[in-house]
């Protein structure tokens, strides 16, 4: 499966690609699935990163060496957070991109009032990630996700190489397929980089205000927005 490395396909061909190879690249390996990525779009392919682990980005870097890795940091990260992205800025074959919201927290806090998460998550989500990464994306005709089945039954028909029809563009989740136990023997095998949090509770990490440890038995999601009927930021759904 080989395209040219352009921005003239149109969207229907983008779509009709993504789901071709989304059938094709199944079985494939997650660095065969980047590889794929990087031959068919180039440098109008990145990879998205929350800075949980560096898996992907990793990945990628050895997929196609001086990969854009996207960040979003919507000031309300952990400091631990901000150290992932820095030591892999540092230390990986990577170019970092972060993105910004339009507003600080405190011109936020000033339009809409303080601690906007509590009152309207799915508002301070827009503002503070889908919003920049709409932007952020311009530049691209694909993106590649860290997104796994296992994580949520949202998450459980993910498909290797699919469309996403929001932003319209191709969308790759190289280890969809994957378990936590593939993750953790990828990190051990080749020393990646990982968000120290993960190691105090917090399997899923996202902003601040809106992520909790996580207890035994529990799914490793439910320490995002706890006690709220909101599973996902909208940057997947």
């Amino acid at each position: 499966m080989t395209a040219t490395r352009t921005d003239e396909r149109t969207a229907g061909e983008l779509k009709a690609l993504a789901e071709q190879a989304g059938r094709d690249l199944e079985e494939a390996s997650p660095l065969e699935i980047l590889r794929w990525a990087a031959d068919t779009f180039g440098k109008r392919f990145c990879v998205t990163s929350s800075m949980e682990d560096a898996v992907v980005a990793h990945l990628a870097s050895r997929a196609m060496p001086g990969v854009d890795v996207v960040f979003l940091d919507t000031g309300y990260h952990f400091p631990e957070t901000i150290g992932t992205r820095d030591a892999v800025a540092e230390v990986m074959d990577v170019n970092v991109i972060t993105l910004t919201p339009r507003q600080t927290v405190a011109e936020q806090d000033a339009e809409y009032g303080p601690k906007l998460h509590d009152r309207d998550p799915d508002l301070c989500c827009a503002l503070r990630k889908i919003k920049p990464l709409e932007e952020g994306l311009g530049a691209y005709s694909a993106w590649a996700t860290g997104l796994r089945r296992d994580e949520s039954p949202t998450r459980a028909n993910t498909p290797v190489v699919g469309w996403d029809e929001k932003r319209q563009k191709v969308k790759v989740s190289p280890i969809a397929r994957w378990t936590q136990d593939d993750v953790d023997a990828y990190i051990a095998e080749h020393g990646v980089i990982t968000n120290l949090l993960l190691m105090d509770g917090y399997p899923s990490i996202g902003c601040a205000p809106c992520t909790r440890r996580v207890a035994e038995g529990e799914d490793a999601r439910a320490g995002r927005w706890a006690g709220r009927n909101k599973t996902e930021c909208g940057l997947h759904g």
